[in-house]
């Protein structure tokens, strides 16, 4: 399993994905205070150990870069568009159901905060593939 995070960078919460790269698969995505960041990624390193992280380049992306390399080796990533995005991939990811189908999803506002799926996006145009990412069961915020 090759386990790469993906960190969309920010001044008080970032988002997070957890993915097995060689499946294309997202294990956790979470949203999180800016305090909790580096935690996380020790605490997802002691389960497995990760084999990469992906930075944005976008906002505080250097204070980001600073304390994350003190943990782990960082490759950044450049981020634009990927905010505005998010919308859209979220709704690739898991469609809308019921009567909001009928809803341009131009329209429709996700129930999440999409921090998460723009981390998932600064990967995959790093590595040039989608992921899966079944849930949202596993997106925690």
């Amino acid at each position: 399993m090759n386990r790469v995070v993906a960190v969309d960078p920010g001044r008080n919460k970032c988002g997070l994905v957890l993915t097995d790269a060689d499946a294309s698969l997202v294990l956790e995505g979470r949203v999180v205070s800016a305090s909790s960041v580096i935690d996380l990624i020790i605490y997802w390193h002691e389960q497995a150990p990760l084999k990469g992280l992906v930075l944005g380049n976008g906002t505080s992306s250097k204070y980001w870069e600073e304390a994350l390399i003190k943990v782990f080796p960082v490759e950044v990533v450049e981020e634009k568009g990927t905010t505005l995005r998010a919308r859209q991939r979220y709704w690739e990811l898991w469609p809308p159901m019921t009567w909001r189908r009928l809803i341009p999803r131009g329209l429709i506002l996700p129930p999440h905060d999409l921090d998460a799926v723009a981390a998932l996006l600064l990967l995959e145009d790093h590595l040039g593939k989608k992921f899966r990412w079944p849930g949202p069961h596993n997106f925690k915020t």
